[in-house]
C-alpha cells in the first residue's frame, strides 16, 4: 500500500459541522477503497489565486492516507463527484515524505518544550 496527501478545496460557504461531514465522507471513501487516513489537517478558509468554479475563497482540507495505487483513480472521480469540493489533488509521498510529514506535529511540541525547560532554567539564573 502506497501513501499519499490529498489536497482539497471545499465551498466557501458551508459553516464547521458541514466541514466535518465532508471531512466524514471523504475519509468513508478512502476507506472504501481499502485505504486508511493516517493525518487531518483543517487550514480553514484561504482567498484563492483565481477564481474556480466562481469562488474567490475556499475551505482547505489536508488529508495524508494510505491507498491502493490502482484505486487512486477511483478516489479522484469520487472526489470530482462530490458536490462540496470545488478542487482536489492527490500526491503520491515517499517514505521518508510522510515521516516528515507525520513527524512534523511531535517536532513543533518538543520544540516548545524544549523553549519552556530553557525560560525555567533562565528564570531559576535571575
Amino acid at each position: 500500500m502506497r501513501s499519499y496527501q490529498s489536497v482539497l478545496i471545499l465551498k466557501p460557504d458551508i459553516d464547521e459541522p458541514r466541514v466535518d461531514e465532508a471531512l466524514e465522507k471523504i475519509g468513508e471513501f478512502i476507506k472504501s477503497y481499502g485505504g486508511a487516513c493516517l493525518k487531518v489537517e483543517k487550514w480553514g478558509k484561504k482567498r484563492l489565486g483565481y477564481r474556480v468554479k466562481k469562488n474567490r475563497f475556499g475551505i482547505y482540507l489536508n488529508i495524508y492516507h494510505t491507498l491502493e495505487s490502482a484505486n487512486v483513480k477511483d478516489l479522484e472521480t469520487k472526489f470530482k463527484l462530490f458536490d462540496l469540493v470545488i478542487k482536489f489533488m492527490v500526491l503520491r509521498l515517499e517514505d521518508d515524505e510522510l515521516e516528515r510529514a507525520l513527524g512534523k506535529e511531535d517536532e513543533v511540541e518538543g520544540e516548545e518544550a524544549a523553549a519552556k525547560a530553557d525560560d525555567d532554567k533562565d528564570d531559576q539564573d535571575s
